[in-house]
């Protein structure tokens, strides 16, 4: 290799480098995981988290990063060293970051590379990402601007004044900026205390791997299940479990081969009725109800009774304290982001045309909340 391919190709790893961290600051799962090759890996032992291939890396990406309040990352140069196709290098990070929960912290850490050259150019075949130091001093600055969670100013007045305070305060009024913070505990284990009251089965459970694994428990093999579109089944991979495989009979790919102009009575049935349907819900209340919005109305009927068992899994965030609050929740906090999704992948706005609220199962057994101490989903 002579010596200005090598410094063409230190460029372009380097910019690679770079590119990640802008996608991670800018929030842009799907640029990140495609500075991967399709098999490449994403390693953080210390969270603990591996990621293997690009779908992986951007869904897994997305669930972290929708437990951000805040996340600043800086990265500086350190070695590369190129053999051919393939390099390896590392990068030193410096990271400040706060989750919704109130948690914050700065840490530095590396990152141990290895580089493919691809037709498409260097590409990421592994990160493995090493800690060096932690720091979970609680951070007292905030992110500016109208959005910013209230976390404390730095000014006296917040002096002494514990980290996450002011958002567990305001969180308890149901104010429309604070329906994407998770629950406090007390108020989560009031919901799952109303829910069991009202004839649902409730657990509460520490985060989306947790429900994952508990999903699989609750459904017996080969039983039909319905998945609802969710984007809590998708990020925590719940989606992917049930759709792909053969351990069940999936109906949600199947009714997605079908003509819904000649076959809409089949896939009618099909959905209203499977021996399991999964999905989540747009708010549960500390009073024990469920509130489910739809545009078409098709994953209803088996949410209201025409599935055998029904299985929600539900992030912190959709706690609220009441109806009222749960409605303001669709329409003020659920619906523009599905609204956002629902533009980028149909080109049209999404609509709340029906709600459904369930005050309580009257059939012991059929229904279970999966109600997570995380953030996760709409």
């Amino acid at each position: 290799m002579n010596d200005f391919q090598e410094i063409a190709d230190r460029v372009e790893i380097e910019a690679l480098r770079g590119e990640f961290t802008d996608a991670a600051m800018m929030r842009d799962r799907a640029r990140l995981a495609a500075l991967f090759t399709p098999d490449g890996v994403l390693r953080m032992p210390n969270v603990p988290v591996e990621l293997i291939g690009r779908e992986e890396i951007r869904t897994g990406g997305e669930r972290l990063q929708s437990q951000w309040d805040f996340f600043v990352q800086n990265s500086h140069p350190g070695t590369i060293r190129i053999d051919g196709d393939t390099a390896t290098g590392r990068t030193y990070m410096q990271e400040i970051a706060r989750v919704l929960d109130g948690r914050s912290g700065l840490n530095f850490a590396i990152y141990h590379d290895t580089y493919r050259r691809t037709p498409e150019g260097w590409k990421f075949t592994e990160r493995v990402y090493e800690v060096r130091y932690v720091d979970t001093t609680p951070l007292r600055g905030s992110a500016p601007g109208p959005d910013a969670q209230g976390h404390g100013s730095g000014k006296p007045e917040d002096a002494g004044r514990a980290p996450g305070t002011i958002e567990a305060d305001a969180s308890a009024t149901g104010a429309a900026d604070d329906f994407g913070a998770p629950a406090s505990v007390e108020r989560l284990d009031r919901a799952v205390a109303a829910l069991r009251a009202n004839g649902f089965t409730a657990e509460l459970l520490d985060d989306a791997a947790a429900a994952r694994a508990r999903v699989r428990d609750l459904i017996p093999e080969g039983a039909g299940v319905f998945t609802g579109a969710s984007e809590t089944l998708r990020l925590s991979g719940i989606a992917r479990d049930i759709e792909t495989g053969d351990r069940y009979q999936a109906i949600r790919p199947r009714v997605l081969t079908m003509d819904r102009a000649t076959e809409f009575d089949r896939i009618r049935r099909l959905v209203a009725t499977p021996d399991v349907f999964v999905a989540s819900v747009a708010a549960v209340t500390e009073t024990g109800s469920l509130v489910i919005a739809s545009g078409s109305g098709s994953q209803l009927p088996a949410s209201a009774g025409g599935a055998a068992r029904a299985i929600w899994v539900v992030g912190a965030q959709k706690v609220v304290p009441d109806l009222n609050s749960a409605l303001r929740r669709v329409e003020e906090h659920a619906l523009p982001l599905e609204t956002a999704r629902a533009q980028a992948v149909y080109g049209q706005p999404s609509a709340v045309n029906r709600l459904l609220v369930l005050n309580a199962e009257p059939q012991p057994g059929r229904g279970t909340v999966l109600l997570l101490r995380e953030a996760i989903g709409f």
